[in-house]
């Protein structure tokens, strides 16, 4: 009799305690009515959020709030996180989602996966697969230009050159009259700045300028508190400064003494979970996502890739970009 082949099942990434991933099998059942399956081509590891899930610094209090959409298994682990994954429609095909459809899903590093068809968003055709990890970080950045209440002329500083850092710059630099600064100590920043037509400089530099303070609002995303600190130097009379560094476990002093109160600054935190409230009568999360895909038509944006990994080796991967790489890296690729 000859023998039976089975298909090998599907591969995800674990983190199996702080500090530890791997890949662990993954037996996925036929999507059934309202189901796509979906062959992943690329994710990417969100560098800020994923490095605390992998180091086990999500506080208990916040096990709940930051639970992705797809997660399995529980904080501290073993938990499958994360929430960048693009891929092809390769089963189901309904609700208006075509087989063959590239998508973007909020789904942790797995080969292949079944969601319901409405959790999948198609991407754009003038976007590139290898360019719509940027997505879910897109979407971030647009919460907190939204948090911003940026308009025209406003001067503006976005501390922190991170991807969503980058990202919220570009975004502000496109309002008409805006002058936007982006403020980071990391010199190997500067060139990816350029590349996104933004202007760099030091911590330093930044405080000794006078044509930097009393600005009309401030962005920190540096995830650093002493970034909190300048951005609530630099803010002018009634400014507002948007908080979206999430520190996890790490107390943060918040420096609300000097002239906090006098100049009657409004200190804002800005998370993707929640879309703020002067918009969320009308936008959802898929009309949000929706338009961070649209937004990455720009080549400039292929800049902030750092690096790229094949997904066979994304625990060892996880550990680099999680570690001793974390001040190197922007958004790294997982290729599969």
């Amino acid at each position: 009799m000859p023998p039976v082949n089975t298909p090998a099942p599907e591969q995800a990434f674990w983190v199996v305690r702080p500090g530890t991933g791997e890949l662990r099998p993954e037996a996925l059942a036929e999507p059934v009515s309202g189901e796509v399956r979906v062959r992943t081509q690329f994710s990417a590891i969100s560098r800020g959020t994923e490095a605390l899930v992998f180091h086990g610094r999500v506080p208990a209090s916040q096990h709940q709030a930051m639970r992705a959409p797809f997660q399995a298994g529980e904080f501290p682990g073993p938990v499958k996180y994360g929430y960048i994954s693009v891929g092809t429609v390769e089963a189901g095909g309904e609700g208006g989602v075509p087989l063959g459809q590239r998508v973007f899903c909020l789904y942790p590093h797995q080969s292949a996966y079944v969601v319901p068809a409405a959790a999948v968003v198609p991407i754009p055709d003038a976007v590139p697969a290898e360019r719509a990890v940027l997505a879910a970080n897109m979407e971030t950045a647009i919460n907190a230009v939204w948090d911003a209440h940026s308009g025209p002329g406003d001067r503006i500083a976005v501390i922190g050159a991170g991807v969503v850092g980058l990202l919220v710059a570009w975004l502000l630099r496109a309002i008409p009259g805006t002058e936007v600064t982006l403020i980071d100590p990391n010199p190997q920043r500067e060139a990816v700045a350029v590349r996104l037509g933004l202007s760099l400089c030091t911590p330093d530099a930044a405080q000794a300028n006078p044509d930097l303070q009393g600005l009309d609002g401030v962005v920190h995303a540096s995830g650093n508190p002493a970034g909190l600190e300048q951005a609530l130097a630099l803010a002018g009379v009634e400014a507002r400064v948007v908080e979206m560094s999430w520190y996890g476990d790490q107390p943060v002093p918040a420096p609300l003494g000097e002239a906090f109160h006098s100049r009657r600054l409004t200190l804002r935190s800005s998370q993707v979970g929640r879309i703020p409230p002067e918009r969320a009568a009308r936008w959802d999360y898929r009309r949000r996502l929706a338009l961070a895909l649209s937004l990455l038509t720009d080549p400039a944006l292929d800049a902030l890739i750092s690096g790229e990994d094949a997904f066979a080796d994304l625990p060892t991967a996880m550990q680099r970009v999680a570690g001793p790489e974390a001040e190197r890296t922007l958004c790294h690729r997982i290729r599969y």
